[in-house]
């Protein structure tokens, strides 16, 4: 795609955010300069990011919601960068002390909590909570907290989840108890993603869809509709009792609307009448903003994938070579360009992001096998692909319907055709793409996707994307979309976490191996890390970046 290349806007673009220092607002800070309560925060996207659910939704774009609606027993610190990665306590009044060898943790609860309909949070409504993620078949419980005791069987048979002995409730003593297999060095991580996070004990055992679930954070969804739009508004049982876990918010409203394409998101926050965009700023309009707006543009770092999953299950991608080669052909310097240059993104061959213990530079998929990607090698990816016995057999790429998803699967549309493959494109709405491409019903062969961290460890991209656990046939909620399922593998991921509990310098040589075995198998095609670009309107203030929630909306104000 030579377009990407030599487009002379793309390149001054390139010169105009290599200037500027990552992690700070581009210039200034917009909006007042005196935090005040009140008014309506105005955020876009293309769609909606499918169910509400927070107990199935596997979305950055909705954990970025959750973070103010919902709570857990702990939570990540409502704070700007690094500083998000702390575990504070959230619901229990303290973060526990191991027991029984790390195996016991005891959660005292805060009183006098309440729900957005009024009723109290008890621990009955925690243990119904962690029961529930079970029965609804979330897609990381058999990844997260399948070494709770008891989690066996309710993985076999979700409808009768008791997790009896793995979660005890003293709703008397106002106490949860949560015992495990073995310790688990990333327990409070994993208490603290959305998946975890607290729900009334007569919350529906099954997707409740676009029906919003009652929360104790500041605010509460009063209606949600993916083509249209997801409406919060404070919620009035709400008293602040940690401002590090569940601070309070600026504004009394918050319209999240769908419908608009990336570029008439852009123009309506350039022109007041939205506030912030989850979708990827559009390439094509960075050098304007850089110019006009560069005091409402904000540059972070990320710990984040662009990648390229395909179906190992199914033909042609049932291949290692046949999976090799598209990683061979692509040129990742292209995609890098699609997405905005060399200042928003940095190509990768592998899986762990470079700020993750265990990582260790690595790419057998280009033209200098070594440590970094250099350039593509497409005539040893058509060897590949003559050798696998796929080549001109029928491809079709899944893509999402915004700027950057549409502009790469077009690009990757052409290297598979480069290859020797009939392909064709596929273009879904970004709240059904997602969804869609886990699902083994709908017998997809690769896809674009995208990976954020939802906690800073190892084993949240490698256990999670490609375990046996996050494999679940049928289910919209099977994040492990390649569909890879390698015993040996999964004894590698076990061990590494296991070791982690007492040497973590040691586990992190184990990730770094296993990193290693996951690119050469090749269930994806990983094609850069990037970094967020927010957009926002001269009317907001107080604009922070969390390294685990990203924007925090709830901490901006507005005119």
């Amino acid at each position: 795609m030579t377009i990407y290349k030599n487009s002379p806007r793309i390149r001054s673009t390139l010169v105009l955010l290599a200037a500027l220092p990552l992690g700070m607002a581009w210039a200034g800070s917009p909006g007042p300069n005196d935090p005040h309560r009140g008014g309506k925060l105005r955020l876009m996207s293309t769609a909606g990011a499918g169910t509400i659910d927070p107990h199935i939704n596997y979305t950055l774009q909705f954990a970025q919601i959750f973070q103010g609606v919902y709570d857990g027993l702990v939570a990540f610190k409502k704070a700007p960068d690094a500083q998000a990665f702390t575990i504070v306590p959230d619901l229990a009044e303290a973060l526990p002390a191991p027991e029984n060898g790390g195996k016991r943790y005891v959660f005292k609860l805060r009183r006098g909590i309440k729900f957005s309909d009024g009723r109290e949070l008890t621990a009955n409504d925690v243990a119904a909570s962690f029961r529930r993620i079970f029965k609804v078949s979330g897609p990381t419980a058999g990844s997260f907290y399948n070494g709770i005791v008891g989690a066996d069987a309710c993985l076999k048979t979700p409808a009768s989840c008791t997790l009896a002995g793995g979660v005890v409730a003293d709703a008397k003593a106002g106490t949860v108890t949560l015992n495990l297999v073995a310790p688990d060095a990333e327990i409070f991580y994993k208490l603290a993603v959305p998946h975890a996070f607290i729900v009334p004990a007569d919350a529906p055992a099954k997707d409740v869809g676009v029906n919003p679930l009652p929360g104790t954070g500041a605010y509460k969804i009063v209606s949600y509709d993916p083509k249209k739009q997801l409406k919060l508004l404070r919620n009035p049982q709400f008293k602040p009792w940690s401002d590090e876990a569940q601070p309070d918010g600026y504004v009394d409203e918050v319209d999240y609307d769908f419908g608009l394409n990336d570029e008439d998101q852009v123009t309506a926050i350039a022109n007041g009448q939205g506030d912030w965009m989850f979708n990827p700023l559009p390439a094509d309009r960075l050098g304007e903003l850089s110019s006009k707006y560069a005091k409402q543009l904000h540059v972070s770092p990320l710990t984040a994938m662009f990648y390229l999953p395909m179906n190992t299950r199914i033909a042609p991608f049932n291949n290692l070579q046949a999976r090799q080669a598209v990683n061979l052909a692509i040129d990742r310097n292209a995609l890098v360009k699609i997405y905005g240059g060399s200042n928003l993104a940095t190509a990768s061959c592998q899986v762990l992001p470079p700020q993750f213990a265990g990582y260790e530079a690595y790419c057998p998929y280009t033209k200098n096998p070594g440590s970094k990607w250099t350039a593509p090698d497409l005539a040893r990816a058509k060897d590949l692909v003559k050798a696998s016995g796929t080549a001109g057999q029928k491809v079709t790429l899944l893509t999402e319907d915004t700027a950057v998803g549409k502009q790469i699967g077009t690009y990757v549309l052409s290297v598979l055709n480069d290859l020797g493959y009939q392909a064709s494109l596929k273009v879904l709405a970004l709240g059904v793409e997602f969804t869609y491409i886990q699902n083994t019903q709908n017998k997809v062969q690769i896809s674009y996707s995208n990976w954020y961290q939802d906690y800073p460890a190892p084993s949240n991209f490698l256990n999670v994307l490609f375990s046996c656990g996050s494999f679940h046939e049928g289910s919209d909620a099977s994040i492990n979309i390649s569909g890879l399922c390698d015993k040996g593998l999964d004894a590698d991921l076990n061990k590494a976490m296991s070791v982690g509990v007492t040497d973590p310098a040691a586990a992190a040589k184990l990730w770094a191996a296993i990193d290693r075995k996951v690119t050469d198998l090749a269930p994806v095609a990983v094609m850069f890390n990037p970094k967020q670009l927010d957009f926002v309107s001269k009317r907001v203030g107080g604009y922070q970046f969390s390294g685990q929630f990203y924007f925090l909306w709830n901490q901006a104000w507005v005119r």
